[in-house]
């Protein structure tokens, strides 16, 4: 199996968790998280699946507590939807990337660089005047 097709899968399957969040799944535990990343094996058997709650890293374990429970029903619905012969296994993770790119982003409005001093240009002689 390529690699091209593990990214398809990845992708459908990125897409199809995201809306059934989003439209389907109705506790309130798993409201506002987002899928930032599916990544499958080669043989297709797992998917690690990324989420984060919109920034909130406060929510982490209540999230991740209500993907557990609505874990069958994800991977059911998975399976119709994309008619696969072998549904992969689903494992959520919490997505730390977000809390990452915040810190980095403060980290770089804080910084005291100061502004680059310029120094005037001396004026050059003209040596075909000096004759």
């Amino acid at each position: 199996m390529g690699k091209i097709k593990q990214q398809r899968i990845a992708e459908q399957i990125k897409i199809t968790t995201s809306s059934l969040l989003l439209y389907e799944i109705r506790d309130p535990r798993v409201a506002g998280t987002t899928i930032t990343e599916v990544n499958i094996d080669r043989e297709l058997q797992h998917a690690d699946i990324k989420v984060n709650a919109l920034g909130d890293e406060s929510r982490q374990a209540e999230v991740l507590e209500g993907l557990k429970s609505a874990h069958s029903y994800l991977r059911r619905e998975l399976g119709r939807r994309l008619k696969l012969r072998k549904v992969p296994q689903i494992h959520f993770h919490w997505d730390h990337s977000m809390q990452q790119v915040l810190e980095m982003e403060d980290l770089l409005n804080n910084l005291d660089i100061p502004a680059e001093q310029t120094e005037p240009s001396e004026p050059t002689s003209d040596d075909s005047t000096a004759e």
